[in-house]
């Protein structure tokens, strides 16, 4: 891959071509990475695949107006070309009085924070081959597991380089492992599937392949025989797997461009209380070895740990630099961005902090409940905060989860369940968005 410094150098002489081409100012991103995956099923390596690439965007601004163009083709005479398309497009789109780059004073300075996000060396074609069979096998070693969709391991490596105008200049790399098996139990239409995954920085700090499959082993297992339940308001637990689904639906609805919009069921709720006392969400691109951390953000301003959520109450939006001025505020640094579009804006490690109940005793006094174990579905409404979602699980009587169900329809409004979410203890860092086992009450669900 390339030279961090070449990678700099090439966007900082973009940045000087635009502005004799007769642009105001400028910013230019160059992205670059390799991944490598193999997947086997039935303990023969189905798939070995292996790809490279490279793409640069070029933003320049004339005035209020900016335009973004992106190419794989570095040669001198593509730069060339781009720059003169940029410019000539800048020139002839509508004026927008929020775009912009940052002012010099709001980028980061200095040397950006070591984050560890970098494992060295490339695993080879055996070790991931190692990895993908002993996940499978143990899977499939599980009493009742009756047929397999595969196993794939997976590695990438990926590096941005990023300057503008006005002085700034950063660049990052980062690698990927992943580990993923799919199994089945159960024979003709009483099939039952089910799945585990992970996904870490450094290949070292995934969990054992054995530990993986025979996890997807036993869960696939619990599926077999689900019964419907009936209609009823009862409590939902998610577990954490579907948990951050939750944190997931927060984010959205806080991103500084719905709130903009003016189409946010949280729209006028900063500063209150939306989340119980006991709960603080937070947004940590300072974490090492996180899934997402990041030094500084996609317009180049420093980044940091904060509380999106503080003892329950609503702290701040997520804003790049343009929903900032459109809402009169300071940016989060929470700018994210590909090499053909404008910024957007986007949480980094996202999670909610543990609570003190286990998971057995969230549940303990629950007479009638639901254990969420999939989604499925995007039944959300960001205007109103309605909420409805297919899930399958397990039934809760007496505390206790006793029988898988399914085709059963979640439904609430996320204002109250943001209301009413109780935390178990029980908080991994594993997807990037991630929050412990949850408690809601006062959810409807809908079933035969």
């Amino acid at each position: 891959m390339t030279n961090g410094n070449d990678r700099l150098n090439m966007l900082e002489d973009l940045i000087n071509m635009a502005h004799a081409a007769g642009a105001d100012a400028a910013d230019a991103l160059f992205a670059e990475g390799v991944s490598f995956s193999l997947a086997c099923r039935l303990g023969v390596t189905e798939q070995l695949e292996r790809s490279e690439g490279a793409d640069l965007g070029l933003r320049v601004f004339k005035g209020n107006r900016q335009a973004i163009v992106s190419s794989s083709d570095v040669s001198p005479d593509a730069l060339k070309e781009l720059v003169s398309r940029a410019v000539a497009m800048a020139a002839a789109v509508p004026e927008d009085p929020f775009c912009g780059i940052a002012d010099a004073g709001q980028i980061m300075s200095g040397a950006a924070e070591d984050l560890d996000m970098s494992e060295p060396g490339e695993p080879t074609a055996d070790t991931l081959k190692d990895r993908a069979l002993e996940a499978e096998d143990a899977a499939r070693a599980v009493d009742g597991v009756s047929n397999t969709e595969g196993a794939e391991a997976s590695w990438s490596r990926s590096s941005i380089a990023l300057a503008a105008s006005n002085g700034f200049r950063g660049t990052r790399d980062g690698t990927r492992s992943g580990l993923s098996v799919s199994v089945l139990a159960g024979e003709g239409t009483a099939m039952e599937r089910d799945y585990d995954y992970a996904s870490a920085v450094y290949s070292a700090d995934l969990p054992t392949a054995a530990d993986l499959g025979t996890r997807a082993g036993e869960q696939t297992v619990a599926r077999l025989n689900p019964r419907k339940v009936g209609s009823a308001h009862v409590p939902v637990v998610y577990s954490p797997r579907v948990s951050g689904s939750i944190l997931g639906h927060l984010s959205s609805a806080i991103n500084g461009a719905s709130i903009a919009r003016g189409t946010s069921f949280l729209k006028d709720r900063m500063g209150e209380r939306i989340f119980p006392e006991a709960i603080s969400i937070i947004d940590d691109p300072l974490r090492q070895r996180g899934l997402r951390s990041k030094a500084f953000d996609g317009e180049g301003l420093p980044t940091g740990r904060c509380a999106i959520i503080d003892c329950g109450e609503l702290k701040t939006w997520i804003l790049n630099l343009r929903n900032a001025r459109q809402l009169n505020l300071s940016p989060t640094g929470h700018a994210s961005r590909g090499t053909s579009s404008p910024p957007g804006a986007g949480v980094t490690n996202f999670y909610m902090q543990a609570g003190e109940l286990s998971p057995a005793e969230l549940m303990s006094d629950i007479d009638q409940g639901l254990l969420v174990t999939e989604m499925i579905g995007h039944g959300i409404n960001y205007v109103t905060g309605d909420y409805s979602r297919g899930a399958t699980g397990f039934w809760i009587e007496n505390g206790q989860p006793v029988y898988p169900v399914s085709e059963i329809t979640i439904a609430g409004n996320l204002n109250d369940m943001f209301a009413n979410i109780t935390a178990a203890n029980d908080l991994q860092f594993r997807y990037g968005t991630d929050a412990p086992t949850l408690r809601v009450d006062g959810m409807t669900i809908a079933g035969k």
